[in-house]
This record gives structure tokens, sequence and C-alpha cells, in this order.
């Protein structure tokens, strides 16, 4: 199969590259060329996204079975529009990724495929939405996003809505951040009670099933019921061989401290539906997910590689000061 994946050289576009490439399919890679280097064995095109001559230039590389977009987390609706437009005629189908965030009730609600979305156009700018601002502006850009490729593409066209997504090559900084306070060892701050439900997902598992999903629109997150706040970090404390006590604090008593939910304590929200994602439809659809431990224990495996991650702004928003965890666990 003739693969085009939009991004490639981060996190989800280079595990699903690489996942294609062992299965043989042919993969062309397009980005902008600074960011990371693209693996060995794909046809790299180099150029914007955001620029109709690079895109036009990229269809002459064509046709595509399949094109993956991995890539436009930060891209208004209107510019995937017309990168959809440019790519309509060489490619068979369109692999939109997008997130739970596109939901209106995220994180508030639990969600199925036949949750509402935001509304917003497909040509819409960076712009619409902002006045309501943070989640909100993000989810309609992403709803936008969905609507521009599904203009192009129609019926061939697979949405895929991941939740957080974890794992080896990950920029964002969440399970790093855990794996390596679990190393430190001592005493060590854990949010809410331990038997909270969560439901990360691999970002192989995703790649997997990026590249086999049938067309329409899927939840992917790891399976409800299945993984605790508690055996997360059990395996953060068993991989990095560390004697760390978790302490677990309680929501009200994280609150009180007015400690930053999903980034001072990666992973710990309140809100009722952050955990509440239905995947039986993509469950049906073929995914699997491995085991949650897995997941931590290879993400510290490259941790000690020279395969270092990408430097991301969002690396740095995680974690909580050491003397603020101390203060809090002086208090419990």
């Amino acid at each position: 199969m003739r693969i085009l994946l939009i991004g490639g050289t981060w996190f989800l576009g280079k595990a699903i590259a690489r996942t294609a490439l062992s299965a043989g399919h042919h993969v062309t890679t397009f980005n902008r060329g600074r960011s990371a280097p693209d693996l060995a064995g794909v046809t790299a095109v180099h150029g914007d996204r955001t620029d109709i001559d690079d895109l036009n230039r990229l269809a002459l590389h064509g046709p595509w079975d399949m094109a993956i977009d991995t890539s436009a987390s930060e891209m208004a609706p209107r510019q995937v529009l017309s990168g959809a437009r440019a790519l309509e005629p060489v490619t068979d189908r369109y692999v939109y990724v997008s997130t739970v965030n596109a939901y209106r009730g995220w994180p508030n609600e639990p969600l199925t495929e036949a949750s509402p979305v935001y509304d917003a156009p497909p040509d819409a700018d960076r712009d619409y939405g902002a006045d309501e601002g943070g989640p909100a502006h993000y989810g309609k850009q992403k709803a936008g996003c969905e609507g521009a490729a599904s203009a192009e593409f129609g019926e061939r066209l697979t949405i895929l809505r991941p939740g957080v997504i974890l794992g080896p090559g990950e920029y964002v900084g969440r399970l790093p951040w855990w794996l390596n306070r679990c190393a430190r060892g001592g005493s060590i701050l854990a949010p809410g009670a331990p038997d909270k439900l969560i439901q990360p997902i691999d970002v192989r598992d995703v790649a997997a099933f990026a590249l086999a999903a049938p067309a329409g629109a899927f939840n992917l997150a790891g399976p409800r019921g299945r993984d605790r706040m508690v055996d997360f970090l059990t395996a953060c404390l068993s991989a990095t061989g560390s004697s760390g006590r978790l302490v677990f604090a309680s929501d009200a008593a994280l609150v009180a401290h007015r400690v930053k939910q999903w980034t001072e304590l990666p992973l710990w929200r309140t809100n009722p539906g952050t955990w509440a994602v239905d995947t039986a439809k993509a469950q049906a659809s073929g995914l699997t997910c491995r085991p949650l431990a897995d997941t931590v224990a290879d993400t510290w495996t490259w941790m000690q590689s020279d395969d270092a991650p990408v430097k991301h702004p969002r690396w740095e928003e995680h974690g909580i000061d050491p003397a603020r965890e101390g203060q809090i666990l002086a208090g419990l």
C-alpha cells in the first residue's frame, strides 16, 4: 500500500511511519524537515502545509492509497481544507487525527461517537471560537478541521478522536515526568483516589489502528474499567526500580491547595468525563490495547536511549515543584 503521512517525525507520526514500514508499505512523509529527521526508508518530501504551492508540488508525488494527517494540531480548519482539496484527486482515503476535545461534552460528560461535536465552519480561520477561549476554542478548531476533511473526502474519511496518548517518543511530557519523579524516590504525592479509573492509550496502538481503520469516526482510549491510577503509578515505580512511596491525596485536598489540574500532577483531573470515553466501536473494528505497564516500561527504556525527545514547550508545563510537593505532603 502507498501511504502519505503528513508529519511523520514526531511521536504519533513517527510511530505510524515505523509501523507502516515494518508492514512493507511504501511511505511518503511530508513535513518542513525542521523538527526531527525522517525515518530511514521513507520517501521524504519537505514543504509547508500552509503553502498551496508546496501542497500542489506534494500532489505530484501521488497517487496514494491513504493519507494520514497527524500534524494538524495547530492548523486552522481552512488550512486543513486547502490541503485536503489539493490531495483529494490523488488520494483514495484520508485519515484525520482529531481529538476528544472536538466534543462539546469533554471533559464533563461520558462520550460516545454519537455525542455532539462543536459547530465550526470548514473554512474557519484561527480566530474562530477565540472569544470563548481555552478548551472551547481548541475544540471548535478541531471540529472545524474534521468538517474540512469531510467536505473533500466524504465517505472516504476516517476521523480518529484519541484521548491521552502515551508511550515512547512522547513530547508532551506527562508520562516522562511521572517516571522521572518516581525515579527520584521518597514520598511521592499521588493524585486522587488510588482506584480512580484512567484511560491512556499507547501511541503504537493508535498507530496500528490508524493504518487499518475503516471509514467513520472512532474514539481511541484505553479500555474502560481496566486501569487505575494506582496501577499506573506502581508501574512507574517498577519500571524505574524506585523504592519511592506513593502518598495519595484526595481530590478535595489537592483542589484546596490549588494544584493545577492536568499539568502539576499530570493525568489528574476531577471532571467526571475525563476518563469516560466509550471505545466499543473502535474495538469492534480492530483496536487492541497493550497493557499499560508495558507502555510505562517501554517509555522508560526509550528515555534512557539516545533517541532523545523532541524539544517542545509543553514539556515544561508538566510537574509540580518539589518544594510545593513537600509542603502539601507535610499537611496530609
